[in-house]
């Protein structure tokens, strides 16, 4: 369904108190067969493949912030045997605060910046990660985005014409929602549908289940949709009845 103009403008989501059902097997089997479904272009022999890792440091954040710098690590480990990943690690938090990494290859230079940010109270700003994502798809193809926040509080016009720009470029957005609020659900469904990429929900119960999905976009993001039938057959767990359905869909 269409947005209604007259409300694109989403007030604070963080003041929600409507309560969704928690993220069940449906959606993470939805969310990877998005993820399979989702094209991607040959890598040139030895090529690396590059995933942008975009988080809400804003106050919200903070009683997770320290589980999501726990199993960052899992995003490299996954693809080290397919030619490795380069990450750039992007966040916003307290009055207009912005920060990019440079381009990293390891767990510990991500873990470095991630422990050097500090969740600080403030609005989101999920169309400057768009932004900024298509400044660097420009200088480099970007493979995929990872986004891990829990509200948007937005114009949803102007973020939804830079999703659907990044989707005619071929990079996914993988929006994970910590949470139920159902505004932030709206808008990071919109964002991953019209970039080509997926949403799913977590909450800090979850900890196994993000690892898993965010090894499998980054596993995706270096060798595509057979890499990421195989890491899925080794990672066992949920993983690999997921996939097995996901290919009887196809």
């Amino acid at each position: 369904m269409p947005f209604d103009k007259s409300k694109s403008r989403v007030p604070s989501s963080k003041a929600s108190t409507s309560r969704a059902p928690a993220s069940k097997a449906g959606e993470v089997d939805a969310f990877l067969a998005k993820v399979r479904a989702t094209p991607v272009a040959p890598k040139a022999p030895g090529k690396r493949g590059r995933l942008i890792f975009a988080m809400d440091a804003t106050a919200s954040r903070e009683p997770t912030w320290d589980q999501a710098c726990r199993i960052q690590g899992e995003m490299f480990e996954a693809t080290d045997q397919l030619g490795g990943l380069d990450i750039q690690m992007v966040d916003y938090g307290g009055f207009r605060e912005f920060t990019a990494s440079k381009w990293v290859s390891s767990a510990h230079d991500l873990l470095s910046h991630m422990t050097r940010v500090r969740c600080r109270g403030g609005q989101t700003q999920i169309e400057r990660v768009l932004g900024h994502v298509a400044k660097e798809s420009e200088k480099e193809k970007v493979d995929a985005v990872v986004f891990v926040g829990d509200a948007f509080e937005e114009d949803i016009d102007a973020a939804c014409h830079r999703a659907g720009l990044l989707g005619l470029k071929g990079v996914p957005m993988f929006m994970f929602q910590e949470g139920n609020d159902p505004l932030a659900t709206r808008a990071f469904q919109e964002i991953a549908r019209l970039s080509g990429g997926a949403h799913c929900r977590f909450d800090a119960g979850s900890a196994k289940q993000l690892k898993d999905l965010l090894a499998a976009v980054a596993v995706f993001a270096v060798g595509g949709h057979r890499a990421l039938a195989d890491f899925s057959k080794r990672r066992g767990g949920q993983l690999p009845l997921l996939t097995d359905q996901m290919a009887r869909k196809r």
